[in-house]
């Protein structure tokens, strides 16, 4: 079974930057580049939403929401995805969850606040 472990979240101020990663492990018929990969959040009290994606070969989907602060990438290698989010806002605080090969990590929270 495959496993995600994300990690990386934090508090920072509004206007800021933060870098949350995610490794997945335990692939055993295919390999981790043959996977579409997510990043979710959710925060309290509301819905998981998705915010981004991204495709084996490198095509990234955004929410509207984050679109042109937010950047997804994949490190095939090392069997990771990651979520560069700058210019930070209050409503960007969530938790935020990787996703993929049909996963889930725990959960990483970013919290914006000053």
């Amino acid at each position: 079974q495959v496993q995600l472990v994300e990690s990386g979240g934090g508090l920072v101020q509004p206007g800021g930057s933060l870098r949350v990663s995610c490794t997945a492990s335990g692939f055993t018929v295919h390999s981790f580049s043959s996977y579409i990969m997510y990043w979710y959040r959710q925060a309290p009290g509301k819905q998981r939403d998705l915010v981004a994606q991204i495709s084996p070969g490198g095509k990234t989907t955004y929410a509207d929401s984050v679109k042109g602060r937010f950047t997804i990438s994949r490190d095939n290698g090392k069997n990771t995805v990651s979520l560069q989010m700058n210019s930070l806002k209050p409503e960007d605080t969530a938790v935020y969850y990787c996703h993929g090969v049909a996963s889930w990590g725990r959960g990483t929270q970013v919290t914006v606040s000053s």
